[in-house]
Parts: structure tokens; sequence; C-alpha cells
């Protein structure tokens, strides 16, 4: 059996080698090689296969060989070695999973989308009371069983995960990072975030790359942007952590998504339509990251546009693999069926990437009426999909093909209809569309069941005058798609440098008004600045009207200006890409300013793996013959530089100005650095920062322990003239005296505002919320007359404080016990009858988390029973200084606010309650914090049928 084994590694070692050697020859210019193929030859580093040509390699090698490798090998292997350790363990036997399997009911009646929604919270609850069992989501799996998650599924994981964070002490209005692949734990916890009031950043999770350092700056820089407090990580090492933290000042907390899941939230954060839901960070073509900010009401306002346009319809289902970190994914495909309470057919990025067909199969399969994919998705479809893959596939259920996200080909819109009628597509269900984050998601859609609109426009007039004129002969002419006319509600008009408003066909920037447009970049009025002028704001695009249609030309910062012609990239990166020897899709053309001529000079950057000066000269021609075809004059510079030299976006787009960036500062030397001088830059980077991290911790435990050691030096005298003396009144003014002493040495200021105490009506009952241990201490300093504090009887057995507590005053309650409960509630209705001012915390306990929680109707009770007027105080600060589970107080204002007195309306528990009420409204005005509401047990939908 040992020689069975190694005669079939062997034979299987020298098969896999020669498929990879053929591979990389077939990929190299004219056959020539970078370095021979072994076992631990790096697929990216040694043999310059990028993500994409990975995932071509194991298609090649599956199908010559007969196996089916498991998707997650076409994400993590790196070298051949990790290829052959699957093969010997016969990958013939493998099979992909059906994509069927799970069958979707109709689900009945009209479409009941929740039209009176607020925010997107308010649009799960929805659908989660109304229809808790029906499928929100199908899960398709590549090598396990597909399952689905209904909205009930949702609303419980979400309120786990709610609880969790609140646990880790995010607040509504925190940021919290969700780096997930798709799955089940990317809605729940998304879905969380939603409920606890926080804002979801979403970020994509990283990938191999060759350069490592300029991934990992541009992570950090989105988290360090975004100011997370917490990440939400799939798993987690302490390296990971450690990097991380010292990167991100603000990152307290990097947890995994299943560290979330534990008991179902009782407590919600009721949020408004204004909050911020959701930082949409653009794809990073050029510049540094921006955080669009986006709220519930721009989500639903865009929604109900899209959904309207579209024509959604009960009988409709979405099929997607879009990654959900990406503004099409996550808006399109997911929040739009889940407002529309249709279902969504999912699969990974991953899935699509590694079988193509596998959309198409789960389209007809589910007989998917919508689906949505970039530009590129189509052509892969059209060029990659075997016949023997399209054995009975349908699509002619598909009434909507959305193509958007990056420019649209004609020829590739052509191509796909073509390669697919045979199999029931309809070429009117392509609909190009455009969007942009910063409008949510989209701003114009294609006329529906029209198909693609093309516009065949003269190439020399638009680079000359800068007007859409048609095209006299086919040399000149370039294809332009329609993306149609803005949604609903939206405006969309094109203008020149003076933002004035341009005539039809002119090209111009494109400027539009929305009720989904963000209201800025997150942190950054600068840039929010150049983007909002007079309730306009900029796309960054250039494009022009015709017919009412929208056709874009390209980017802005991607234009080319060249002796007063304007030029676009696109064309030239794709002839050039196109010639033997130069990498697709590799190829940056950019314009650099020429301080002596006054104009841009062209310069082309085609990535190649040649290396022979003859094959170099060769390429060379080429693009200059290209250039002179398509512009009319040869460029300035062409630069030749290695596999993945060219910098691109988390979607494979090209930063352009970034590329053009690192060119010009390293002289032209873009090729990565050897992974050992990038971990050591890494490091190098990292020290720094992590030393600031080690001072930051430094400092507040320094203070943190004079704190501590003020309150004991100035506390123990107090003790020691107050726990012997009988008079309580005596004892709270000292005591009184010795916290503001204490609390003004720690360096903790208090600032007391509203109703002068002193001048205060008879003894009152009063109540403030309670958000820390400093909250008594507060108090005491705050208030000058002395309190009866209503505290729990626990605190009795505490050592030392016990004995201080009943000196001053504080009355104790039983919680536990019944009986004794009732006894002591009815000594203080006593007290407060005999003119005893007691204070009571109504939320009875606090968390690290803040939110004003539920009132308890004990303190009012007892008001309206002995006639007494409730004071509200509101104490704004104490959680800052000192949160729960951390006992070193940070440096912070401390503001106590006393409030009109409120009077009892009766003596029953209506009037309680309307004075609880009132109490509450007027402490939520002052104490700085979100009013957070308990969950009926009803409220909670479960995975239990409701008879069970």
């Amino acid at each position: 059996m040992k020689d069975d084994a190694t005669g079939r590694s062997s034979a299987n070692v020298q098969r896999l080698l020669e498929i990879v050697d053929a591979f990389v020859a077939e990929m190299s210019p004219r056959g020539h090689k970078p370095l021979a193929v072994g076992l631990e030859s790096h697929f990216e580093r040694d043999l310059g296969l990028d993500s994409i040509a990975r995932t071509e390699l194991l298609a090649r090698i599956e199908k010559t060989l007969g196996v089916r490798f498991p998707l997650d090998l076409f994400g993590q292997a790196v070298t051949p070695r990790d290829l052959l350790c699957f093969l010997d363990e016969d990958a013939s036997g493998q099979s992909s999973s059906p994509v069927g399997g799970i069958e979707l009911s109709a689900p009945g009646g009209a479409l009941d989308p929740p039209t009176d929604a607020r925010t997107l919270v308010e649009a799960l609850q929805w659908h989660a009371s109304r229809r808790p069992e029906r499928t929100h989501i199908v899960f398709l799996e590549e090598d396990a069983a597909s399952h689905t998650m209904t909205y009930a599924a949702l609303h419980e994981a979400a309120l786990r995960v709610s609880r969790g964070l609140r646990r880790l002490g995010v607040n509504p209005g925190d940021t919290v990072a969700l780096m997930l692949p798709t799955g089940d734990d990317y809605f729940a916890c998304f879905a969380g975030i939603l409920l606890l009031g926080a804002i979801v950043v979403p970020v994509y999770p990283p990938a191999q790359s060759a350069r490592i350092d300029d991934h990992l700056a541009r992570h950090a820089a989105i988290l360090s942007d975004a100011r997370a407090r917490v990440m939400i990580v799939p798993s987690h090492s302490f390296g990971a952590d450690l990097l991380a933290k010292a990167r991100i000042p603000t990152l307290l907390e990097i947890i995994a998504a299943p560290q979330l899941m534990g008991e179902v939230d009782t407590e919600r954060y009721v949020p408004h339509a204004e909050d911020v839901a959701l930082l949409q960070y653009t794809s990073g073509s050029t510049g540094m990251p921006k955080g669009v900010v986006l709220t519930h009401a721009n989500l639903l306002a865009n929604i109900r546009a899209m959904g309207q346009t579209a024509r959604i319809e009960e009988h409709d289902i979405f099929a997607s693999w879009l990654p959900l970190y990406h503004d099409m994914g996550l808006i399109g495909a997911w929040f739009g069926p889940l407002y529309f309470g249709i279902p969504l057919v999912l699969m990974s990025p991953l899935t699509f990437l590694a079988r193509p067909a596998r959309w198409l199969q789960a389209i007809s399969h589910y007989n998917a009426t919508i689906t949505a994919a970039p530009n590129f998705a189509y052509e892969r479809c059209t060029r990659r999909i075997e016949d023997a893959d399209l054995e009975a596939i349908d699509l002619s259920s598909l009434r909507l093909a959305f193509c958007g996200a990056e420019p649209i080909s004609a020829s590739t819109m052509r191509a796909f209809a073509t390669r697919f009628a045979s199999h029931g597509f309809r070429q009117t269900a392509l609909t190009p569309v455009y969007g942009l984050a910063e409008n949510t998601l989209g701003l114009a859609f294609s006329e529906l069941g029209r198909g693609v609109r093309i516009d065949c426009i003269s190439r020399v007039k638009l680079a000359d005058s800068q007007r859409a004129a048609q095209a006299e002969s086919p040399d000149d002419a370039l294809e332009l798609v329609s993306c149609g006319r803005a949604l609903p509600g939206n405006r969309i008009r094109v203008v020149d440098a003076a933002r004035n408003e341009v005539s039809e066909r002119a090209v111009g920037r494109i400027e539009f008004r929305s009720p989904s447009a963000t209201r800025g970049y997150f942190q950054n009025p600068a840039l929010t600045a150049q983007l909002i002028h007079d309730n306009w704001l900029d796309t960054g695009d250039l494009g022009y009207i015709a017919d009412d249609e929208l056709f874009i030309t390209g980017r802005v910062k991607d234009l080319v200006i060249r002796a007063g012609r304007h030029f676009f990239p696109y064309e030239l990166e794709a002839a050039v890409g196109r010639l033997p020897g130069v990498r697709t899709g590799c190829v940056a053309v950019c314009g650099t300013p020429d301080v002596e001529t006054g104009t841009d000079r062209l310069l082309v950057i085609a990535e190649t793996r040649a290396t022979a000066p003859a094959t170099l000269a060769t390429i060379r021609t080429g693009i200059n013959e290209a250039s002179v075809a398509l512009l009319g004059a040869p460029p300035e510079e062409v630069a030749l530089v290695p596999p993945h030299s060219i910098l691109k976006t988390s979607s494979g787009k090209i930063r352009h100005a970034a590329t053009l960036d690192l060119y010009l500062r390293s002289h032209g030397n873009l090729l990565p650095r050897p992974a050992w001088r990038q971990r050591l830059g890494i490091g190098a980077n990292t020290i720094l920062p992590i030393g600031r991290r080690l001072r930051t911790a430094g400092e507040h435990f320094a203070y943190g322990a004079w704190c501590w050691i003020t309150i004991l030096l100035v506390a123990t005298p107090a003790w020691l003239m107050t726990v012997w003396h009988p008079d309580a009144n005596r004892n709270w003014k000292i005591a009184s005296r010795a916290a503001r002493l204490a609390l003004r040495l720690a360096g903790i200021r208090v600032k007391v505002c509203g109703v002068d105490l002193n001048d205060a009506a008879p003894p009152a009952i009063f109540v403030a919320n309670h958000a820390s241990y400093l909250d008594g201490l507060v108090l005491l300093a705050a208030i000058p007359i002395p309190l009866g504090v209503v505290a729990k009887r626990e605190l009795t057995s505490a050592p030392l404080l016990g004995r201080f507590l009943r000196a001053i005053g504080v009355r104790f309650v039983e919680r536990a016990d019944y009986r004794r409960m009732a006894d002591d509630e009815r000594e203080l209705l006593k007290q407060a009858m005999a003119g005893t001012a007691l204070l009571f915390f109504p939320e009875a306990t606090f968390v690290r988390s803040a939110g004003l929680r539920q009132f308890r109707l004990g303190a009012f009770v007892t008001a309206c029973a002995s006639h007494r007027p409730v004071i509200p105080v509101a104490i704004a600060g104490t959680r800052a200084v000192l949160p729960d589970g951390q006992w070193l107080p940070t440096r912070a204002g401390i503001t106590v606010t006393v409030l009109p007195a409120l009077a009892p309306s009766g003596e029953d528990m209506k009037a309680a309650a309307d004075l609880r009420d009132a109490a509450r409204d007027a402490i939520a005005t002052c104490c700085g914090e979100s009013v957070l509401s308990e969950i009926s047990p009803l409220e909670i939908p479960t995975n239990r049928a409701p008879n069970s």
C-alpha cells in the first residue's frame, strides 16, 4: 500500500507540474518562463499568477485530471504542493453538491413591503413579526448542504449579536467593522449592529497579495478613518490582534463572530431615520479611503426608488454571488430583497470565480427573475463556461439582468446575449445601470424590457470638442452604453468647469440631487466640501445626456489632456492589453503634468513577464502603434514592469493615481519588495503605533492609580469621622465635602446645573439615571442636602463600605426575597410620608454599553402614595470616566443636571406610570445617552412554529 501511495504521489507530481508549467508558459510572452516550476514555486511571487490566473489554473487542472477541488483551495493554495496534498488524497471522489436541494414555495399574497418603515431595523421587524417563517435567504454551498435563513432566524440571531456587542461596551453611534465572508454570521452580525444603533463598516476579507504592506496599510487606513471600536472577524490570532490594535488607535476589541452568539437581547435602541447606519468606503481607486455616510433614510429612499423602477413583484426571486462588502451586493442584492420580502438565492464570490456556471445554474433551478453583476462577470460567463456545464440550464425566468459597478462594454453585452439565447435568455433582460456610493447605490436605470441602447459617437470629435457627435465611419466609432434615466426623486445634470449646465451631447461633469444622497464623508469636512456644492453632488464622472438618457465617458481623475485634446485611458489600456506579451487587464495609462509644455505627457505602464530585450522592444513597438491608431500620436513614455506592479482596488479596478504616484516616487521601480523586506517594513511601521499605544496605556494607568490613591486618602478620614456618629445628616455633609475634595484632587470635573436645591420645595423623591459605580460618589458631591439613598441590600455585607453607607443614611431594599422586599418598600413609604428625601436609581443597575434603560415603578409608586414631587437628576459623563468592567478611571468631565420637580397626578398605578415616563423623558434630554426600551418576549421571533 505504501508503494502504491508513493507511486500515485510521484505520478501526481509529474502530471501536476506539467500542467502548471504549460499554463505558465502560455501566460508568458512567446513561451518565456521566469523560473522553472517546482512544488515550492509561489504562484504569485514566483510565477506571477494573480487570483484570476490561479482560478484559471485550478480549473484547468480539474478538467485535465478529472478532479474537483474544494472551493477553499481556490483561495488558499499558494504553491503546487498545496494542490498535490489534495491530489494525493484522491480528489477524483470529490463531487460538487447540486445547486438544488431546497425548493422555494410561492410566498402567496400580494407584495407587502413595510412602506411606513423609517429604518432598516423596522423593515426587518415588520417581516419577522408578520411572516417569521418565510424564507429570506437560500445559501448555496459548494461542498456542504445548502440551507436557508428565515426572517425570524435572522432577527433572533441579530438580537444575540446585539447583546454580545453590548457586553463589549458598544454604544449607539459607535462604528463596528465587519470583516466576514458571505454566510449566516455576516447577516446576523450586520443586523445585530443595526439593532444596537451602531454603525456598520463593511470591510473586505483580506486576500493574498504580493504587496502585503500596501494591502495592510490600506486596510488599517479604512479602520482608522472609521474610528472602529470593534472588529468582527471569522477567527483571529494574537499576532493579528496586536498588529491591528497597534495601527488603529480606536480599536478596543477584535472578536470572532461565534463569540457574540449568546443570549437574546432584551433591550433595544430604537433607531431614527437620520441615524447613520452604514459607512460605505469607496473602492479606493484614487487617494485615501473615504467613508460615505449613509443613514437609514438614505438606504430606504434608494431601495424604494430602485424597487419602483424595477417593478418588484411578489413572485420575484433575486440570485446573487456579489460580495457583501460592495454596495451592489450589500444594498442591491440584500437590502432590496429584505425590504420587499422576496427570496435571495446567494452564493459566495469565490464560487462564481471558480465555477461561473453555478451562477446560471442557480438562476435556472430557482427560476430567479432578477440578478446583477459587473461587466466582467458577463464577459467571464461568455468566454469561460463550457457547453457541458450548460446542460438543462433555462434562463427564461430572468426578466432583469442588471449590469453596473464598472464601465459597461457594448461588445460584452452583445456576446452574452448571443451565447445564452439558446438557453432561454432574452437580450431585453440586460439592464445597464449607473450608481455610486455617494448616492447609496443606484442613480440611473435603463428602461425595463428594452435591452441595451448603444450610442456610436466620433472618437475624434469627442477628443477635440468634448461633444458626443455621431460617428460617420466605423474606424472613428466609439460605442457607449446608455445607463438610462434618473430614478424617481433623483435629478441628474451635466455641467462645465464653472458648474453651468451644458447642452445635450456636451460632455461635462455629472452632478446629482437625491433623497438618498450622502450628507458627506465621515469625519472629513474638507472632502465633503469638494463633493457638495449648492446641494448638488459631484459624481467624479464625465458624461453627457442624449434623449434624456445618461452616457458615461470616464472618470474625471482618469482624463488625460494632451495638447488640448481629451483622452480617457480605457480604450488604449484594452488595446495594449491585447498585445502578445502584455498581461490582460494589467495596463495603466496615465497623464503626467509636463511643466515645460503645460500639458500632460502620456505614460503607458504595462505588466509583462518578458525579460528578453528583443521581446521588450517588440512590446514597446506594439504599444506605440496602438497609441497612434487610437490617439494619433505615440506615448511620451512606456514602462514595462513585472507582474503585480500596478495597484488595483479590491474589485480589480486599476488605481491610476496611486500607481502613477508610486511610479514617480520609486523612479519607475514598481516591483513589489521581497516578502522579508515587506515583513520588516510592516514591523518597523508598527513599532511607532505600538509605542504610542503603550504610552497611552501607561498614562491611563498612572492617572487611574492617582485617582484611587486620592480617593483612598480622602475617604479614610471621612470614614473614621462618620461611621461612629449616629447623626446621618451630619455624616452626609461630611461625606459630601470629602467627595467634592476627592474628585477635585483626582482631576474629575463635576459641573452642577439646573434647579438650586437649597431653594427647593418640601422633601421630594429624587430619581437619577445609573451609568457607573461613580454615580453615588458624584451625587454625594453634587447634592448638598442629605438624602436617603435607596440601594440593594447586598451592599450591607460589603466590608467597610456597608458600614459607611449606613452611617450616611442609605436605605437598603431586598431584591431576592419578595416578602422582605415588600416590607422594605412599606418602610420607604413611611419615611417619605414622614418627610425624608429619598434618592432612587430607577434603572436598578447599569452595564458597560450606553443607553437610558427602562425605569422601574418603585420610586414613582412611593411618590404618588406619599404625595411627594419627583425631582429628576440627569448624570452625564460617568460612564466615560469609569464604565462597567473597568477599574481605572479615564479623564473626562461630568455634568449633573437637577431638573424641575414633577408633581404626581394621583395615587393609582396609572399616575405612577405617567410620572415614571415624564421623569425618564426629562432625564433623557440631559444625560447624553440614547433611550432604550425593553423587548417583550412576544416581540422576539423564534424559529419555532407558532403552535409548538
